[in-house]
């Protein structure tokens, strides 16, 4: 029996394998026991990796050296098939981050897409956790399925359940709810139903006027609070010992993120006696809704 220690340090048969060549450019292989991966560079034949080391260097039959490594979720994620866009790794990263997602959390997701998003927050939620996702496209269902069994293979719990999140969320007392719908305000109320006191909603669209459509409805909805959107710009840097400078590409804008605390209800309207911390009237609102900065002192 091979120890733990080989196993994770080897490849096995039906790993996926990510091939670098001389030039850095890679590709992405499933590793089958009698085949051959082709290329510019030459033929490399499976069982050459298969039961030999991660992150060893393998030569082609004509000679070039390449080297073989894991996939990340990252690497993944930009070559896997795909139907809709899908959220590259920069946002799947800060999806997790700012939604806050943890081992153990029940998670709604709206939209299923090409599985990116799912397998990241499957792996964020762990094995105790759940995702729950609501698709309208029933034909998106089986490309995904497949992209998300490459980094789970046993995803028993993930649930895909074919119907329209704006219309409900039949499930009650989730942690967090994650949206990347093109219309995230129509799901307001119903998020408000389903998330537990103190539950995270996160939303991903592509475009400001989406992100203001879908923060003036959780105001209007007042159980939300601590209201936040942002965008990420990811740049690589070049460096040699010679010069350091910003490659000439860099993945700039894809998306906004805009997250809200599920809270009690702030009413506008105040009871006569209440009073803010100032001495005025409270007149409710939201927490972060007012800009930052000092009025100043009167004269």
């Amino acid at each position: 029996m091979e120890s733990p220690a080989r196993t994770k340090n080897c490849f096995q048969a039906g790993d996926s394998a990510l091939i670098v060549d001389r030039k850095a450019r890679q590709y992405l292989i499933n590793l089958v026991c009698g085949e051959t991966f082709h290329s510019h560079l030459g033929r490399l034949f499976h069982d050459q990796m298969i039961d030999h080391t991660v992150g060893g260097w393998y030569r082609t039959d004509k000679g070039h050296t390449v080297l073989a490594v894991r996939p990340t979720l990252g690497d993944f994620v930009r070559k896997m098939p795909r139907g809709p866009q899908i959220i590259y790794p920069k946002d799947l990263g800060n999806i997790t981050n700012f939604a806050d997602i943890f081992p153990g959390a029940t998670l709604i997701e709206g939209g299923l897409g090409s599985g990116s998003l799912t397998s990241a927050m499957l792996r964020a939620v762990g094995s105790e956790g759940r995702v729950i996702t609501y698709e309208i496209d029933e034909t998106l269902v089986p490309r995904a399925i497949k992209n998300i069994e490459k980094f789970h293979p046993s995803h028993s719990n993930h649930t895909v359940f074919i119907g329209d999140i704006y219309e409900g969320i039949h499930e009650q007392e989730v942690d967090r709810v994650v949206l990347d719908v093109p219309e995230p305000w129509r799901a307001v109320e119903t998020i408000g139903d389903a998330l537990v006191m103190g539950g995270i909603v996160l939303s991903f669209v592509p475009t400001i006027i989406q992100v203001q459509s879908f923060v003036l409805a959780l105001e209007r909805d007042t159980r939300f609070q601590m209201i936040e959107s942002i965008e990420t710009m990811l740049r690589s840097w070049h460096v040699t010992q010679r010069s350091v400078r910003p490659d000439h590409r860099m993945i700039a804008h894809s998306g906004f993120l805009t997250t809200a605390v599920r809270c009690e209800p702030r009413f506008r309207a105040a009871l006569p006696d209440q009073t803010d911390e100032d001495g005025g009237e409270d007149q409710g609102g939201q927490i972060g809704s007012e800009p930052d900065g000092d009025e100043g002192e009167s004269s």
